[in-house]
């Protein structure tokens, strides 16, 4: 099979990454297991593994940028076709945000997770995974004497006030990966408390690094992660969860990983009382959210629509808010 994976990020990752990280990894695996792949994405791009590796132009009709030779493409975002058979061959399209407005999509659209693809009327998602040779091995015997938050910090849903809240209240250090203690984004907003340390957008060996060191992550977002690649980056390295309830966070940490909750009061009992195994979150994480799983997953999906199915039977449309959700300090 030839697929073409179209992306507006270009690859491979420098930094921090996100889709095209997990897209670099599913190319990978898909070559590994004997299938060719493509990708289509911004100028500069590169990569060793890939048949062909083409400048995206979404100036131009997409049916004159894909090879002759690819069966199938799967976009990274919403292609925005005059017809479901505009592109004149079989495509699908991953979700991989919250709209905010209630927009149909393709038919031939999966989520990231059971909740996202819920939230749009869909049963329809394959779970993110990564290839965590990439990540190095993890030292259990480093002393780990931190926590830690990981996401972009500028963005409100993310709640960093709220991970700093829990980790005041616990009596802990608090290192945050992705944001800056001096934030104009959103206004001016500044962090006084010398127990909580900033690193900035940081990505490789020196995230790497910090995760290795930390007790635990600290994650209160207020919206409905689609996902969550911090997430299982973070107990990848043996850190356990503290985190909101809410999106794809309940399949992605068992009760034995972490704890969730909608209030800094119970998250910090919570990290107060952590006696999670590093061993058994890092375990979790291998089981059930590797490239390899991811790949497999997604060629079950790709043979479906390469048969002709419609993976949903009405375009999917996101159903309710996705932000603000509660959170009690």
């Amino acid at each position: 099979m030839h697929v073409l994976l179209v992306n507006n990020s270009p690859i491979p990752v420098f930094a921090y990454g996100g889709t095209e990280r997990v897209i670099w990894d599913l190319g990978r695996t898909l070559v590994g297991m004997g299938h060719r792949v493509s990708y289509l994405v911004p100028a500069g791009s590169h990569c060793d593994f890939a048949t062909h590796v083409l400048p995206i132009d979404t100036a131009r009709p997409w049916a004159g940028q894909v090879p002759a030779d690819v069966d199938l493409v799967h976009f990274q975002f919403h292609p925005k076709f005059e017809s479901e058979d505009a592109l004149g061959r079989p495509y699908l399209v991953t979700e991989h945000g919250n709209a905010r407005k209630a927009r149909p999509l393709p038919l031939n659209t999966v989520f990231l997770s059971r909740d996202h693809a819920a939230r749009y009327g869909s049963t329809q998602f394959v779970h993110n995974g990564l290839d965590w040779s990439a990540y190095g091995p993890v030292d259990f015997e480093r002393p780990r004497t931190y926590y830690h938050f990981l996401g972009k910090a500028a963005w409100r849903v993310k709640n960093v006030q709220g991970a700093i809240r829990v980790a005041r209240k616990a009596g802990v250090l608090l290192d945050v990966l992705g944001g800056d203690r001096l934030n104009f984004r959103r206004g001016f907003r500044y962090t006084f408390s010398r127990r909580v340390r900033f690193h900035g957008m940081v990505g490789g060996e020196q995230k790497a690094g910090l995760l290795n060191g930390s007790r635990g992550m600290v994650f209160p977002v207020r919206w409905h992660e689609p996902f969550g690649l911090a997430v299982i980056e973070s107990l990848y390295f043996g850190a356990p969860v503290f985190a909101t309830p809410y999106g794809a966070l309940p399949e992605l940490v068992p009760p034995d990983c972490g704890v969730l909750a909608d209030n800094a009061d119970a998250l910090a009992e919570a990290v107060r009382a952590n006696r999670f195994d590093p061993r058994r979150c890092h375990a979790h994480v291998l089981e059930h959210f590797g490239a390899g799983r991811m790949a497999r997953d997604y060629l079950r999906v790709y043979e479906r629509v390469l048969a002709g199915e419609k993976l949903n039977a009405t375009p999917p449309v996101i159903q309710g808010p996705a932000r603000e959700l509660a959170w009690k300090n």
